[in-house]
């Protein structure tokens, strides 16, 4: 595989009997690059997303991520992700300081590893004084950065974000996204899922999904051009309209 390719993706197909969920979709995704991942409600995304994080075995195509097969070391791609949904997988009666924790032992880091990279998400979070307070105590935005700190703390080569920003205010919003190119500037690739189409603005480059397929990939800028549109928001509602399938 190309050094510089995090995920490439040949013909990548899904099928739940008669149904194919995704339809040989092909890309691919550069080191360092905060890729978004758009589609309506029942276009894709999920389960494309589930294949590339080792969750799910493809029915056909190829497929590596972060060097590994799709099909053979699904495991080993778990271990080189990070991973943060909409729903929070932070244990909620647990601490902050416990949670980064728990979670960082799970990828199998060291015992000074764990200690001096927890005491610098503190600090980054400004976090430091609130650090033995249990997360169900947190605002949701905070619960949110935590998360994506929890995520990306073992340092994975990926990380996937699906719907990261949801339900939060747009200034918090923007401070997420300011962790999210810290990420992708310390190297960490990002492939992100979001509504929000003033977010696609800041990936560097968009595929957008419809009824299972890839229907347009590139910047922002490069879309808003082909499509004769002057925001994402026009360019997805020019693609969305083109759906037949209902949503989730």
């Amino acid at each position: 595989m190309d050094s510089g390719k995090v995920i490439t993706a040949d013909k990548l197909t899904k099928k739940f009997g008669g149904f194919t969920a995704v339809d040989h979709i092909s890309f691919e995704v550069n080191r360092g690059e905060i890729f978004g991942f758009l589609g309506a409600n029942g276009a894709g995304k999920t389960t494309a997303m589930r294949m590339l994080s080792g969750l799910s075995l493809p029915t056909s195509g190829k497929a590596t991520v972060a060097g590994f097969d799709v099909y053979k070391e699904n495991e080993k791609i778990k271990r080189n992700i990070g991973y943060m949904s909409q729903k929070f997988s932070l244990y909620e009666d647990l601490t902050i300081r416990e949670n980064i924790q728990f979670y960082a032992g799970i990828y199998g880091k060291s015992n000074k590893f764990i200690k001096d990279k927890t005491e610098l998400v503190l600090q980054q979070l400004h976090l430091k004084s609130e650090a033995d307070k249990l997360v169900k105590s947190l605002p949701l935005g905070w619960k949110q950065k935590l998360a994506f700190s929890v995520a990306i703390f073992h340092e994975p080569k990926l990380v996937f974000l699906d719907e990261p920003t949801g339900g939060v205010d747009p200034v918090t919003r923007r401070e997420f996204w300011q962790l999210i190119y810290q990420a992708a500037a310390s190297g960490i690739t990002v492939f992100v899922t979001t509504h929000y189409m003033d977010e696609a603005e800041y990936c560097s480059r968009v595929s957008i999904m419809v009824d299972g397929r890839i229907d347009a990939l590139d910047t922002p800028s490069g879309l808003k051009k082909t499509f004769n549109a002057s925001s994402m928001d026009e360019v997805f509602l020019k693609l969305a309209r083109k759906a037949t399938r209902a949503a989730d």
